[in-house]
């Protein structure tokens, strides 16, 4: 089948560089012979039949020897296929006979060298060429001067473009003479393999599958088939080192020029270790799974549940080298859900997974014994704790020392788990779920018998306790109707207007009622905190709670969202400590890439200040309401289907804006300096 000729060279080179190939011109098969010989091609296949081999009546040539070359039959200036040129070498076999009388009667002395008796030698050379689904033969004459007759001796060659093959077939190739006067030669090669190439999507993620051996070098472009000047866009997070960009001319045997400018470009080191993952290989193999290589050591470490950091085991477990996308062994006996992998280039953590967690379930409140064993089997154990690796029946006051006695007759009882064991020690995981029962056994004890004293108490004074908890549902009705629901509102502080008009809107919302966080009423949090770690707490609790977020839109918000979509980030220090808009992008902006944004958030701007076209398209997955003349429906939204009705609070809400509203619209200059935040501008949360 025809191949555009650059994949052609993508088969045949063991690097980018394409490799040239002489190039055929046109459909015809042709012969050509070595200088002194004619040949002749005949017109059309002919049947291979080689005959038995008879004897030579004399001096005869026969094919000694057959050589391959690979060429390109081209059709178009770009459209090629593969093509075998055969190339058959050819000698003198055999001598002539000398005739009866001759040899009865002798020859008279004659000073004078007898000419050869053959004016020229003539042979039909058969070529037989198989390579599945094809087989072709064809027969080339060849004629030899008597000049060049030497009995023994070679006298040429004669060639034949050529048979069409396709990458990765197996070609036989069969020669002899008709009359045939000696075995045929036959010559076995294995034309070089394209890479089996195949595109996968899984999602949003488009996968390119490349097939070859271990052994085979490849080079792979992705290129853009386009003609004139051209400005490619590359994703930042598609840049690793290894990526490497090549451009050449769509022209036969032109030269490619490939640079790789990301080998040492800090964010491209970045992308690659987010993209880097590790596996789980059963029953103990891991691998680094990678785009590029990297250098990086792995070592085991035991993760404790929730206490801290977890902890290599370097000693007794040495650090390992890995090479990536290669499976590697553990030097375990047994997999345990609190072992996990750290994986660290140049002294820097890089990834941890615990990667038996899957499989063996969530982590275990298990302790891991560390046994060193000396000479003349002497043998110490400590227990691996947050502090350190702590001797058992040592005087310490942590768990392991306390339970020393009991844990080293669990693991002579057979009760711990052998992790690893070697001439110099051994791992054990031995399970505390009982020493915990133990210490909870009276603290059930006490609640069971609380519960049966208020169960008694409750049969004693029936009546009372139901007119008790009638009030008390009644209480909690009203003092949850009474806070109102959570909304988080979110802002970037323009101007003094503009913060004014916030503070009027939160303060409105107040009455309605709602739950109301802004930044302008928690700016000693804020000092305290940082933007960052105020806004995560507060959208933690709006969520926990069942509230919103609320985006206002400004036109510096809009700015600020821009510069985030546009992956540039916000300049350091364009915005003022207590920004909290700028600082909570970084958390907001995935919500919206992820699907997760709708029945959190909802969006507003106020009108005369902001376009409803202004607002990217990213946020309006979620409702964007203009205020004031979208009020009841926003505040409706934010009081959720079984708030009350709130026309008349809709009217409220939009008489305490306008004032605030009206300020921003006047012209600069003409509006009062004063804040006028009201008593409700101090720390209210």
């Amino acid at each position: 089948m025809p191949m555009p000729w650059f994949l052609l060279s993508l088969a045949l080179g063991r690097s980018p560089v394409v490799l040239s190939l002489e190039r055929l011109e046109g459909l015809q098969d042709a012969a050509r012979c070595s200088p002194g010989l004619s040949c002749h091609l005949w017109d059309g296949d002919v049947v291979c039949l080689p005959g038995s081999i008879v004897s030579a009546p004399g001096p005869v040539l026969v094919p000694t020897s057959l050589q391959t070359e690979l060429v390109r039959r081209c059709y178009q200036e770009t459209d090629c296929d593969l093509c075998v040129r055969v190339a058959v070498h050819l000698a003198v076999h055999g001598h002539w006979e000398k005739p009866e009388d001759e040899e009865k009667l002798g020859r008279a002395a004659d000073p004078e060298p007898e000419e050869p008796r053959n004016a020229s030698l003539q042979a039909q050379v058969v070529l037989s060429f198989q390579a599945y689904p094809t087989a072709r033969c064809v027969l080339l004459e060849v004629q030899v001067p008597a000049a060049l007759v030497q009995p023994g001796q070679s006298v040429g060659s004669v060639v034949f473009d050529c048979f069409e093959a396709a990458l990765g077939t197996e070609v036989q190739i069969w020669s002899y003479t008709q009359p045939r006067y000696q075995k045929e030669l036959n010559l076995t090669r294995q034309l070089p393999a394209l890479p089996w190439l195949s595109v996968t999507a899984d999602g949003d993620n488009v996968h390119l599958v490349l097939d070859v051996s271990e052994e085979q070098s490849f080079g792979l472009s992705l290129y853009w088939n386009q003609t004139g000047p051209q400005t490619i866009p590359l994703n930042q997070t598609d840049i690793v080192p290894c990526l490497c960009v090549q451009v050449w001319p769509l022209e036969p045997d032109s030269v490619r020029t490939s640079i790789c400018p990301f080998t040492e470009d800090p964010r491209a080191h970045r992308n690659l270790w987010r993209a880097a993952r590790l596996q789980l290989l059963p029953p103990r193999g891991w691998r680094l799974d990678a785009p590029c290589s990297l250098h990086a050591q792995a070592t085991l470490c035991w993760q404790a549940p929730g206490r801290g950091p977890c902890q290599p085991l370097v000693p007794p477990l040495p650090r390992e080298n890995v090479t990536v996308n290669m499976a590697l062994e553990f030097p375990l006996l047994k997999g345990h859900p609190n072992l996990c992998v750290q994986v660290s280039s140049w002294e820097k953590l890089q990834l941890q997974e615990c990667l038996w967690a899957d499989s063996l379930g969530p982590l275990k409140d298990d302790m891991l014994l560390v046994e060193a064993r000396g000479p003349q089997d002497n043998r110490s154990f400590c227990a691996l704790e947050p502090s350190g690796c702590t001797p058992l029946l040592s005087r310490a006051s942590t768990r392991a020392a306390r339970l020393g006695e009991q844990l080293l007759q669990d693991l002579h009882s057979g009760q711990c788990l052998q992790l690893w064991d070697d001439d110099l020690g051994a791992l054990w995981a031995c399970p505390m779920d009982k020493y915990i029962h133990q210490r909870w056994v009276l603290v059930w004890l006490a609640c069971l018998l609380f519960a049966a004293a208020l169960f008694l108490l409750f049969l004693l004074k029936k009546d009372h306790v139901k007119g008790w908890l009638r009030l008390l549902k009644e209480d909690i009705r009203a003092g949850a109707a009474a806070r109102g629901r959570a909304a988080l509102l979110l802002y970037s502080a323009d101007d003094a207007g503009f913060e004014r008009l916030v503070g009027a809107l939160a303060s409105a919302l107040c009455q309605v009622p709602l739950r109301v966080a802004v930044d302008l009423w928690s700016r000693r949090e804020l000092s305290a905190q940082g933007p960052l770690a105020w806004f995560h707490a507060q959208r933690r609790r709006t969520v926990q709670e069942g509230g919103l977020v609320v985006l206002i839109f400004s036109p510096g918000a809009v700015a600020l969202c821009r510069e985030w979509l546009q992956d540039a980030g916000p300049a350091p220090g364009a915005h003022g400590p207590h920004d909290a808009f700028a600082a909570s992008l970084s958390c907001v902006l995935p919500d919206f890439l992820q699907g997760r944004a709708p029945g959190r958030y909802v969006g507003a701007y106020f009108d005369g200040l902001l376009h409803a076209d202004a607002v990217p398209a990213l946020f309006r997955a979620v409702p964007v309401f203009p205020l004031p003349s979208q009020l009841p429906a926003f505040l409706g939204s934010l009081q959720g289907p079984r708030g009350p009705r709130l026309g008349e609070r809709a009217e409220q809400v939009a008489r305490a804006l306008q004032p605030a509203l009206d300020s921003c619209l006047r012209p600069p200059g003409t509006a009062g300096m004063g804040r006028g935040m009201g008593p409700e501008a101090g720390d209210r949360t």
